[in-house]
């Protein structure tokens, strides 16, 4: 088991390498990814803008190649480094090929007595409601708990945010309470409320509670 934060060779890594979960998988993100990515956040531009982080300086972000490559970098040195973790979120459809459907990303973690970390996701309105994003954040924490000595994993959800606020409650994460203006999101500071999981209240797992 490699703890986390550290010098993390094994990075790539595919959880669903370790965790069979059927037509969802979690792939690290590359370059190789820009063209399919870029296209997919084109599709969802409306979609996702509401939820897109920000910050003060840069309000309105615009995605594009270069961005996207620079986010690669960084996010991949970061995992190098063992402070995120960066996947693609792919699914199969019944009889066709893997595509790319969202993005998954882990981080920072922090390591020492506090083992813990918090997760951020968006998925492709076209299969928003199949289940696909409840099992994405399943098989990670189910990796970092299980393979990564993690004990607590968070995820901050706007109050307006409903769809991941049903993932959420199907995973059966706790409420902890509301963090006033807690992240810049859409060009303004956001409220959010706190959901958490440690290690002691999943038990065999949450794929296994996502399959029940």
């Amino acid at each position: 088991m490699r703890l986390l934060p550290g010098r993390s060779r094994d990075w790539p890594v595919s959880p669903a390498g370790q965790i069979p979960a059927g037509r969802v998988e979690l792939r690290p993100l590359g370059l190789h990814d820009e063209h399919r990515f870029m296209a997919l956040r084109l599709l969802n531009a409306a979609w996702l803008q509401p939820w897109d982080a920000t910050t003060p300086e840069n309000p309105d972000p615009r995605d594009s190649a270069g961005s996207f490559r620079q986010m690669a970098r960084a996010l991949n040195r970061s995992a190098r480094a063992g402070s995120h973790l960066p996947w693609l979120i792919w699914f199969t459809p019944a009889g066709e090929h893997p595509r790319l459907v969202g993005q998954l990303t882990v981080g920072p973690v922090i390591g020492g007595s506090a083992r813990t970390t918090s997760l951020g996701y968006w998925l492709d309105e076209g299969h928003a409601g199949q289940g696909i994003t409840p099992m994405a954040v399943a098989l990670a924490v189910d990796h970092l708990f299980f393979h990564r000595g993690l004990h607590r994993v968070e995820i901050a959800v706007r109050p307006e945010n409903a769809p991941s606020l049903r993932v959420v409650e199907k995973l059966g994460f706790r409420e902890e309470g509301l963090r006033l203006r807690f992240l810049h999101i859409h060009g303004a500071w956001r409220d959010h409320r706190c959901f958490a999981l440690t290690r002691e209240e999943i038990g065999a797992g949450l794929v296994a509670r996502c399959r029940g």
